[in-house]
């Protein structure tokens, strides 16, 4: 997931010089589960009932606390704020570190974060934030503005302190703290994200002391100091995070003695783990998981609209800001008929009901259905609807013949073969990896499914022709809209950018630009939706669905806990620290309260609100991404 996975700007968002991988794709949950192929799911070994003896005693450390174990299927990127960019990293940060503004779980709209409150000047050119005087870091020392001006001055002026989060300060004038409840934020040119900055708040009396922000990943010394509801307490790559709450929280402590997020390679070992009550939650779960799940005492399933979109990503030809191209992407995807050729092949009423077995919607535009204000569908006339006779047409006509072995030739008299990188984890990747091989083969085009565990390496070198891709989106969608753009490439090839997959088109970037400076609302959403439009036209990125948030927790640990939004909301990946943070345990005397809005709250005793029509979702909505990220 991300998603991540990102990048910004109406003026593009800083690039860091270094080569760390980036994890890409969030959909990983357990190639063991089923064996998806031509639509049919086979399963391939039983989910075994957790005995009830195991039971008894879920949930509890050996010295008695009360633990809440969270199972993860992706690898932190980074500790530190500057560099993370997957969504598990960003998702601990969210729960370590206070922004200048959260997302009420209710409906998602800004709400105080660190800041208690913000205005403009009449010219939205500076923006006063006050900040709040009751937000104490772990280590005593309270929290100011001076932390948040030296937080966002940082990234001002250290390119790989830009690296994550780059792009909301890049039109950032100057950053000011004249007293320690005041924070002044002077811009270039009118910013519409300034209350949703997606941007962890660091304290400076810690971070100064860092010399190299491209390499520091924050893993070494623990606890490490924070002022949201939990601090880290400790970390083994690829095992787990820990986290203890945080005592001084403003809004009050969380109710768990502990929370472990425990990585989990394998879907089907972490949906064991949850029946056994090894771990108290799982997500990602596969159709076959949530059906095993749903009748298991003790366990509820939640299954609600996501945040994210799948889709496939094709590479135009990697290059860098500074002119240069690298990779190995095929050629014959920079020719517009072969995109759309590729596009009129593919059912994607097949992925939703074969693949994901209806737990996902089908896909269009960008930006999924949940965030209504900003979702698009392409008109009659513009939508390339599955037409595979029309795709053999549409080759014929762009020159692409066949030989006497029926295949398809490129511009170069060379057969047509395609490479698509997957997700070794995801049988969702492998099940659509094996429908694209029989699409496009009746079309003439090779494909080979290239399953990797990293696919972060050939994808940022560029050596790829088309990726299986997405990436989750926040309440306001500048981030996710902002990795098609042209600044998100990689100053250098030696540079690790921030682009999706090398996109850069001048009429996508002027809308961009445009929407980031808008502030009316109405007049903002078309913009993004002109956006969705050009990007499917360019057929770059073609959005096969919108797959549901599938997950299940144990209700003998969890009496309840807030989801997001009020109406079928998720659990894992929210925009804030809404569902770990209000999560209350079975044997308490409490329930969870979300304090400034009450989200839904799940327990053993409600039932999980499942919306069909999507339509009835009335949400403002916006990347990740970071969110979101992937």
């Amino acid at each position: 997931m991300v998603e991540r996975v990102f990048p910004r700007t109406p003026s593009p968002r800083r690039q860091a010089a270094r080569q760390r991988p980036r994890l890409r794709l969030l959909l990983a949950s357990g190639a063991a589960s089923a064996a998806l192929v031509a639509g049919t799911v086979v399963p391939l070994g039983p989910l075994l009932p957790a005995p009830q003896e195991a039971q008894a005693a879920v949930g509890k450390a050996a010295d008695g606390k009360r633990v809440l174990t969270v199972a993860v299927s992706q690898s932190i990127d980074s500790l530190s704020p500057f560099l993370a960019q997957s969504l598990v990293s960003t998702s601990v940060h969210r729960l370590a570190y206070e922004y200048l503004t959260n997302y009420d779980p209710k409906d998602a709209h800004a709400i105080p974060g660190l800041a208690t409150a913000w205005k403009p000047s009449p010219d939205k050119l500076t923006w006063t934030f006050t900040i709040r005087e009751d937000s104490t870091w772990s280590d005593g020392r309270r929290a100011t503005a001076a932390d948040a001006a030296w937080t966002f001055n940082k990234m001002m002026t250290d390119p790989n302190a830009a690296t994550a989060n780059g792009s909301f300060t890049a039109n950032f004038k100057k950053v000011t703290a004249p007293d320690p409840q005041t924070l002044v934020v002077e811009l270039k040119k009118p910013q519409a994200t300034m209350t949703a900055l997606d941007v962890p708040i660091v304290p400076r009396h810690i971070w100064e002391k860092v010399g190299d922000f491209s390499t520091f990943n924050n893993d070494k010394k623990f606890p490490i100091v924070g002022n949201g509801p939990f601090v880290i307490t400790d970390f083994k790559v690829d095992q787990y995070v820990k986290l203890k709450p945080n005592k001084s929280f403003w809004r009050g402590a969380p109710k768990f003695d502990e929370l472990v997020l425990k990585y989990y390679k394998d879907g089907d070992a972490a949906v064991a783990a949850l029946q056994k009550g090894e771990v108290s939650f799982a997500s990602n779960l596969t159709p076959a998981q949530a059906a095993a799940l749903k009748n298991t005492p003790g366990i509820k399933v939640n299954d609600a609209p996501g945040r994210r979109f799948y889709a496939l990503a094709l590479n135009p030809g990697a290059r860098s800001k500074d002119g240069k191209k690298f990779g190995n992407g095929n050629a014959a995807l920079k020719d517009p008929a072969v995109r759309k050729a590729l596009f009129q092949a593919v059912d994607r009423k097949t992925v939703i009901d074969k693949v994901f077995q209806g737990h996902a919607v089908e896909g269009q535009g960008y930006i999924p259905p949940r965030f209504d204000s900003y979702f698009w569908q392409p008109s009659d006339t513009q939508r390339i609807a599955y037409d595979p006779a029309g795709a053999a047409r549409t080759l014929d006509r762009a020159g692409y013949r066949k030989n006497g072995g029926g295949k398809r030739l490129g511009k170069d008299g060379k057969p047509l073969d395609l490479r698509i990188l997957c997700h070794a984890t995801d049988p969702n990747d492998k099940a659509v990896g094996k429908y694209l091989q029989e699409w496009w083969g009746k079309l003439g085009i090779g494909l080979k499914v290239e399953c990797l565990d990293n696919v972060s390496d050939p994808w940022l070198a560029g050596d790829y022709d088309l990726a299986f891709d997405g990436w989750s989106v926040n309440p306001d969608p500048d981030f996710v809209l902002s990795l098609q753009t042209c600044g998100a490439l990689p100053a250098t090839p030696k540079d690790t950018g921030t682009t999706d997959n090398f996109i850069c088109d001048k009429k996508y970037d002027d809308l961009y630009a445009r929407q980031s400076q808008e502030y009316d609302t109405g007049k903002r959403a078309a913009l993004v939706k002109r956006m969705e439009s050009r990007l499917y036209d360019t057929g770059y990125m073609n959005v096969m669905a919108y797959p549901n948030a599938v997950e299940a927790y144990r209700t003998d640990q969890i009496k309840s806990i807030t989801t997001m939004p009020q109406a079928a909301g998720n659990l894992w990946g929210q925009d804030g620290y809404w569902s770990w943070w209000s999560a209350v345990p079975a044997d308490s005397d409490v329930r969870s309260d979300s304090s400034s809005s009450t989200g839904v709250v799940i327990g053993i005793g409600a039932a999980v609100v499942v919306v069909a029509a999507l339509g009835l979702f009335v949400m403002m909505r916006r990347r990740s991404t970071a969110e979101d990220r992937e």
